[in-house]
């Protein structure tokens, strides 16, 4: 049988085209699988990113919330130990008071068992003035700690009053923003009012720990008025000054592209160091009278609007203490205005504790005046004593004793109108016969 040639080249053709064409198709598959496999590596990229991207929010998330667990302790902690200073003022209060109750209360009932009945009116004549000065340095005693246990229970509120105070003026500080916007001069009030309330809220007392308005003069003849000059113990003063930039922070605030926004920071950030240039040029530390500080407090009353230009320049800080600024907000002013009203509470407290040593001197000194006049007294009344158990001795008893010869006159014959007490005569005659015996 003879094969065919031709039939053999198109069985070979056959088989070569089948061949390429099945390596055309597993090709395509092996593209296709690895493309599948590049977009689903791709796919795991992005998830493996998007999943780290939760990973790092959710570990800030519990970070801040750690923090807030461990301020909340920390508020916590420190309630409680207020309440235990509270409780252990009280506590000494209460054994202050009943210590002087009893040393008053010993010093009367002793002394006034043993002269109750002898010589009243002296006696009362030297334990009234002791009586009051008693009460009187109790009272004292008492007030101081019932102010002192008050000031410490009250702290426990001054962080509550203290968020509410931030909230409320800067809910305020928004909604006069459009008010107050371009009107320099009504910015200006607004920022001495609310600079005003922080200093009510703190507890300072105007003409007391701080003026306002005080016109000073410095030492080549200009004068001018900051707005407060708190004072401190020791001598030292603080002054504040509030400056209000609005118009910038406006246009920052209700930008609607990052073109006008970036403009109004701009501006926002060149008007609070124009404040800056323009309080140092001042150097209020110059004034005469007045025992400053080496830094003038820059009081910007709108807490976001500090809050973005610290946050915008962070070199803005170093800008002002370069002109002896320090920048405050109605935050940390009141706190440093809290700090320093508790340094007043302080002092005080001294002064006070001062007066009571004095009064507790001048007390002593009392105590140890009336012990010797006591002796004193203890002394006469001996003496009074003897003479009286002296003269009675002579009236009454004993051989010859008056009684006893005036009723031996009556029995000769005298006309007495009045008879002696009975028991009196009695007694003379029943020791004149025991003087016989």
């Amino acid at each position: 049988m003879v094969i065919d040639p031709t039939l053999i080249l198109a069985t070979l053709a056959s088989a070569v085209i089948a061949f390429a064409l099945g390596w055309a198709v597993q090709a395509k598959a092996r593209r296709q699988a690895e493309h599948h496999a590049v977009e689903a590596l791709a796919r795991h990229q992005q998830l493996s990113e998007a999943h780290a991207l939760l990973d790092n929010k959710l570990q800030a998330k519990e970070t801040e919330l750690n923090r807030l667990h461990s301020a909340l302790a920390d508020a916590r902690a420190r309630e409680e130990g207020l309440r235990t200073t509270l409780a252990q003022q009280q506590q000494s209060e209460q054994r202050q008071s009943e210590q002087f109750e009893n040393l008053a209360n010993r010093i009367f009932e002793q002394k006034s068992q043993q002269f109750q009945h002898q010589n009243q009116g002296q006696l009362n004549a030297v334990l009234t003035p002791l009586q009051q000065q008693l009460e009187g340095f109790k009272k004292q005693v008492q007030d101081s700690y019932t102010n002192e246990a008050k000031e410490r229970f009250a702290l426990k509120h001054q962080l509550d009053d203290l968020k509410a105070l931030n909230l409320r003026m800067s809910e305020d500080a928004l909604n006069l923003t459009k008010a107050l916007k371009g009107d320099n001069k009504v910015m200006g009030n607004w920022g001495e009012v609310v600079l005003s309330r922080l200093l009510t809220q703190s507890g300072l007392r105007e003409g007391h720990e701080y003026e306002t308005q005080a016109a000073l003069t410095q030492t080549d003849g200009k004068r001018y008025q900051p707005d407060v000059v708190v004072h401190l113990p020791d001598d030292k003063d603080v002054i504040i000054d509030s400056k209000v930039s609005l118009v910038g922070y406006e246009r920052y605030f209700n930008a609607e592209t990052d073109d006008e926004r970036q403009r109004g920071l701009r501006d926002h950030l060149a008007s609070v160091k124009a404040h800056i240039k323009g309080l140092g040029e001042k150097d209020y530390q110059q004034l005469q009278g007045v025992r400053t500080l080496d830094y003038v407090l820059m009081f910007i009353p709108v807490e976001p609007a500090f809050i973005t230009a610290i946050e915008s320049d962070p070199d803005l800080v170093n800008f002002a203490l370069e002109r002896n600024i320090l920048l405050t907000s109605p935050t940390n002013l009141m706190v440093a205005l809290r700090t320093i009203n508790n340094l007043w509470r302080f002092e005080y407290q001294s002064r006070n504790a001062q007066e009571i040593a004095t009064q507790g001197g001048k007390l002593y000194d009392k105590l140890v005046g009336f012990s010797d006049d006591l002796l004193k007294v203890g002394r006469a009344l001996e003496t009074a004593q003897g003479s009286y158990d002296k003269a009675v001795s002579k009236f009454s008893s004993g051989r010859g004793n008056l009684l006893k010869q005036a009723e031996q006159m009556k029995q000769l014959g005298a006309t007495p109108s009045k008879k002696p007490n009975t028991q009196l005569l009695d007694n003379a005659l029943a020791e004149t016969e025991l003087a016989k015996e």
